[in-house]
């Protein structure tokens, strides 16, 4: 289980599904650590289609960058398939990233202090 696991889907650690009363709530990780100070940039990206690969890539060179500039730290947390483990063909576990995971945890940048 992960901390995006949703209440209900089952993980290898909770086959029977996340509940909010054994395993606790899903957590929010970019959008609590995107408050902290010391942390330059945040940004959450899902690996649905190529153009969001070349988002992850952007990304990821930013939070690079930023790091070695010395400006803080930097997350880009990455929304991702499980095909085995969710049960789901590999095209539906795309498909339930998009319909279901980018509702709770929508992509994008959450902080950017360079930019601001």
């Amino acid at each position: 289980m992960a901390p995006t696991t949703m209440l209900n889907q089952p993980s290898t650690t909770c086959s029977g599904g996340r509940t909010a009363e054994k395993d606790g709530y899903p957590l929010d990780l970019s959008k609590l650590l995107s408050t902290l100070p010391g942390v330059c940039y945040v940004e959450r990206v899902a690996l649905t289609s190529p153009a969001n690969v070349l988002k992850f890539k952007k990304a990821l060179r930013k939070a690079f960058e930023y790091q070695t500039e010395g400006l803080g730290y930097s997350l880009v947390e990455v929304l991702s398939a499980c095909p085995t483990n969710w049960k789901l063909s590999p095209v539906d576990s795309l498909k339930w990233i998009e319909d279901v995971m980018t509702k709770a945890y929508p992509p994008g940048v959450l902080v950017d202090r360079k930019a601001e």
